[in-house]
């Protein structure tokens, strides 16, 4: 197996970290929010697809918001991986996988 420097090991948890929470704080202020300043969202009319904003985020729009934000994660947690030198077709070739095990 192959080492990594300390240095580079812990530049890619600092940045994988950071993304976690970024996407974390993105979902909270989603969900709670939304939530949170419904009364003056609604005070303004403010409408999607014909409901209520407020109504709209805390029934579908956290949802949607969570799903997009898994699959920026995914791409963005990908491109960060081919940076730092992670790919799943090395892996499998020095693993040793698909040799029978």
């Amino acid at each position: 197996m192959k080492k990594v420097d300390k240095k580079v090991a812990d530049q890619y948890f600092k940045i994988r970290t950071t993304m976690i929470i970024i996407f974390l704080a993105i979902g909270f202020s989603v969900s709670f929010g939304v939530a949170a300043f419904a009364d003056v969202i609604h005070e303004t009319g403010a409408t999607i697809m014909g409901m209520p904003a407020h109504y709209y985020m805390g029934a579908q729009g956290a949802v949607v918001t969570f799903v997009i934000l898994l699959f920026l994660n995914a791409i963005i947690s990908d491109r960060v991986d081919k940076k730092f030198g992670i790919d799943d077709k090395q892996n499998e070739q020095i693993s040793g996988s698909g040799s029978g095990h």
